[in-house]
């Protein structure tokens, strides 16, 4: 954090605590919000560490749009969709629910079956919509609430229908957030009226564009995070909202990294919510925006290197080809390709019926075609009944170093 905090100060020199307060929330660039922090008004101070941190976003995001302009489309829309699952795998891993990357990707393949009542489906598809840029209206209270019944409103009633909401549009009664050693660490706001008119300034302040929009979306997830208009849900609901914010005005890649770079930092992460839900803290959100910017430009630098280094590799081996059996034929040259990149960029590899519409080919001669790849250079994964395929590149390696 660019200052010490005010919780921290409290401590460390009580005699320069309320001066550095008055100084912080009566500075000139000090944005003020009209909510209360328990008992204190909430203000933000545009620190120099902010205005780092946005441009950094921005410029690593412009680094990222060139990267995946550069990448094969097939290479990037697997790679799209092997974050999509780890970020959910993830978002529930934070929150002590466990899925696997097979149950999410098995999910994701059968989207378009009726299968609304399997659980993690409408997480599963809420997150696609972060991929296609579908617009999710966030205009009201009641945009909120949708959001939530369509991510978990089956899977709550399956699992504990005594945690649906049971106001208007949210909780009606108290909810708190407890640690580990079940000790309360926060009590969610209550009443409902309270919670709803909470929220509406939340919506508010995200839409005021007089403000930086990354700025917006931080203030944003830590208000949702205070308030807790649910009984269960609410880390994932608010963590899709930003992933959701953010993939509309980043490349969209980074609506998929957000959980991901959150459970790597998550002590960070909480830390930040505790010292600004403190009264010490004297409502200063300012160390949770530090926070959570430093969380999305990290998450955009990781992607950035990911993407870079896939993008080398796969240059790389694209030179190594002609090494390989049967690369004399173009359509034996062009199967290695796409194996290549399924092996890079994908979870599980390329499937039969991509392989299809790819090489132009039927499924006959695509089959033939597999057959006629060494069994060490080729590998078989299976989800549900359906074979994908990607490359070995050990086996590569091996083959390049004789």
């Amino acid at each position: 954090m660019s200052q010490k905090t005010l919780y921290k100060l409290f401590y460390s020199d009580p005699y320069a605590y309320e001066a550095e307060y008055e100084r912080r929330f009566n500075d000139e660039n000090t944005i003020h919000l009209d909510i209360d922090i328990g008992e204190h008004s909430a203000f933000i101070c545009q620190t120099p560490e902010l205005l780092r941190l946005i441009i950094s976003i921005e410029r690593t995001n412009n680094a990222v749009n060139l990267l995946c302009n550069e990448l094969p489309k097939i290479a990037l829309l697997q790679f799209q969709s092997r974050c999509l699952i780890d970020e959910i795998v993830l978002t529930n891993n934070i929150e002590g629910i466990h899925s696997t990357r097979r149950e999410i990707g098995e999910i994701l393949q059968d989207l378009s079956k009726d299968n609304k009542r399997k659980r993690f489906s409408g997480l599963v598809n809420k997150y696609r919509l972060l991929i296609i840029r579908e617009q999710i209206p966030l205009a009201s209270c009641q945009d909120i609430r949708n959001i939530y019944d369509d991510i978990f409103y089956e899977e709550i009633k399956s699992d504990d229908p005594a945690d649906l909401p049971d106001g208007k549009i949210f909780r009606k009664n108290s909810v708190s957030v407890y640690s580990k050693t079940e000790k309360e660490i926060h009590r969610g706001v209550c009443p409902e009226e309270k919670i709803i008119s909470g929220m509406e300034y939340a919506l508010k302040f995200l839409n005021q564009t007089e403000y930086d929009y990354l700025l917006r979306i931080a203030v944003f997830h830590y208000l949702f995070g205070y308030i807790h208009p649910f009984y269960d849900g609410n880390g994932r609901t608010d963590r899709f909202i930003s992933s959701y914010l953010l993939s509309q005005r980043l490349n969209k890649l980074i609506g998929c990294r957000i959980s991901y770079t959150i459970q790597e930092h998550i002590n960070k992460y909480y830390e930040a919510f505790k010292i600004c839900n403190h009264n010490n803290n004297r409502g200063d959100l300012t160390p949770f925006v530090e926070m959570f910017l430093e969380i999305v430009d990290i998450s955009m630098k990781q992607l950035c290197e990911a993407l870079a280094e896939r993008e080398e590799k796969l240059s790389y081996y694209i030179k190594q080809i002609s090494r390989l059996p049967h690369a004399e034929d173009e359509s034996i040259y062009k199967l290695y390709g796409l194996l290549i990149q399924a092996a890079l960029f994908s979870n599980i590899g390329i499937s039969q019926s991509e392989l299809e519409q790819q090489l132009d080919m039927s499924y006959n001669t695509v089959r033939s075609r597999l057959r006629r790849i060494p069994e060490d250079l080729l590998i078989t994964n299976r989800e549900g009944n359906r074979p994908y395929y990607l490359l070995n590149l050990k086996s590569v390696d091996s083959l390049s170093m004789k």
